[in-house]
């Protein structure tokens, strides 16, 4: 019997593995096709959305056959979903600003859901938050790749554009105007290092610090938004103890 349920378990897990696989090809799916539709075209050299997107699926190991149905469905070789990019902003739990770029083929559907959500986890849908966050580019970076110290290694990476770092043990993040990101990337690749995922995000200006059952509870809402199957990108402005995010 213990074999047995060891067995399962171990099914189990994979299943919840293939699923959070199959999420993260979806999304990068649909970024794929938007990026094609709004950003410039099929050509990733001359459209730096879809460059970034190409970027984030060659990170997840999506398999090349995904990415060039999703390239076609843009350009209409094979037929495709119709869909539509919408941003949500409100408020969770405990006065967080809260951002959601959305990607979906029934707005009507995805707003209803949304909306409960936020009412259901004690936020509100609905207000102006942007205000309270910048738009940046980012370029991730494993620190087993960098052979100085990351402070250094941002006086250095100034010279192509960025303007911040974010350290957080195992990677560092570079942080430049969203018009700078492929000049950045350009420059840590001629600087002999393999760049990981590269990303447009929005960075809060200031963060809400949250502690005990506050911080479980908006961080219990925010994963159940970015796990919508329709949500691209979730961002808030709160900060929690790690322990937190160990223990949920």
């Amino acid at each position: 019997m213990a074999g047995h349920s060891k067995f399962a378990n171990i099914k189990h897990r994979k299943e919840r593995q293939d699923q959070a696989r199959g999420k993260v090809f979806s999304r990068i799916a649909k970024e794929i096709t938007m990026s094609v539709k709004q950003g410039g075209g099929p050509d990733p050299g001359a459209n730096i959305r879809l460059s970034a997107a190409l970027d984030r699926a060659k990170a997840a190991n999506m398999p090349k056959d995904n990415i060039d149905r999703a390239i076609k469905r843009a350009t209409g070789e094979i037929p495709g979903i119709s869909y539509e990019e919408i941003t949500y902003e409100g408020y969770g739990p405990d006065g967080v600003a809260i951002m959601l770029n959305v990607i979906t083929d029934n707005k009507n559907r995805t707003a209803a859901e949304i909306r409960q959500m936020f009412d259901q986890g004690g936020g509100s849908l609905g207000g102006s938050v942007a205000w309270m966050f910048d738009r940046k580019g980012v370029v991730s970076i494993s620190k087993s790749n960098l052979t100085t110290d990351p402070e250094d290694f941002l006086l250095e990476a100034m010279d192509w554009g960025a303007e911040d770092l974010e350290d957080d043990g195992e990677t560092i993040q570079l942080y430049c105007d969203p018009g700078q990101t492929s000049a950045l990337v350009d420059g840590v690749k001629q600087a002999g290092i393999e760049p990981g995922e590269n990303s447009i995000t929005m960075v809060p200006q200031n963060t809400i610090k949250l502690k005990g059952k506050a911080a479980e509870r908006i961080v219990k809402f925010f994963q159940a938004l970015d796990d919508h199957e329709d949500v691209q990108d979730a961002y808030a402005n709160f900060e929690v103890p790690d322990e937190v995010f160990e223990t949920l």
